[in-house]
C-alpha cells in the first residue's frame, strides 16, 4: 500500500497520543509530589485518556488493515516553578493536538478518504472538551493564585467534573479494550 499524506499523519498521531500520556503522567506525578491529591488524580486520569486515544487509532489502522508500528515518545517535562506551569502546559498541549487533528481530518479530505475523515470526526470533538476543560481548569488556578489557595482549586477539582474522563458513549474502540 502506497503511504498517503493521512496515513502518514496518522501513523504519527499515535506517538503524539502516547507522548500526551506520558506528559500527563509526569504533570500527575508532580501534583502528587506536591501534595496536591485532586489535581493528581486528575492528570492521572487524563493520561490513560491520552493511552486510550492512541489504542484507538491502532485499532483504525488495524481495522483498515494500515499496518501499525509503535513509536517512541520523547521524556516528557517533569519540572514545573508553580501550579499554574504545568497545566498551561497541559493546555498548550490539547491545542497542539486539536492542530493534529485538524491537519489529519484534512489530509483525508483532500485524499478522498471517507473513512478516515468520518473517523477524526470524533477526535475532533474531542479536542473541543479537552481544549475547554483545561482552559476552565488554568482559569481556575489563576483565580486562586490570584486571591484565592490551592485549596480552593483542590475542592474545585474534587467537586466539580473536568471533561469527560474518557466515558464518551460514542468514542471509537481502543485496542485491547480502554481502560
Amino acid at each position: 500500500m502506497t503511504e498517503t499524506t493521512f496515513d502518514s499523519l496518522l501513523a504519527a498521531q499515535i506517538g503524539n497520543e502516547f507522548s500526551a500520556s506520558q506528559q500527563y503522567i509526569a504533570i500527575a506525578v508532580w501534583f502528587d509530589d506536591h501534595d496536591l491529591p485532586q489535581l493528581a488524580r486528575h492528570f492521572y486520569r487524563q493520561a490513560v485518556e491520552e493511552r486510550n486515544h492512541a489504542m484507538m487509532l491502532v485499532r483504525y489502522r488495524l481495522d483498515r488493515d494500515l499496518g501499525v508500528t509503535i513509536p517512541g515518545v520523547a521524556e516528557p517535562r517533569t519540572a514545573f516553578a508553580d501550579v499554574e506551569e504545568p497545566i498551561a502546559l497541559a493546555l498548550e498541549q490539547e491545542k497542539q493536538v486539536t492542530t493534529q487533528i485538524e491537519a489529519l481530518f484534512a489530509a483525508a479530505r483532500a485524499e478522498g478518504d471517507a473513512l478516515g475523515e468520518q473517523a477524526m470526526l470524533w477526535f475532533l470533538k474531542e479536542q473541543v472538551e479537552e481544549v475547554a476543560s483545561m482552559s476552565t481548569l488554568l482559569t481556575i488556578v489563576q483565580r486562586a493564585n490570584a486571591g484565592g489557595t490551592l485549596f480552593d482549586v483542590e475542592n474545585f477539582v474534587a467537586r466539580e467534573q473536568i471533561g469527560d474522563a474518557g466515558a464518551d458513549p460514542d468514542s471509537p474502540e481502543a485496542a485491547g479494550g480502554a481502560l
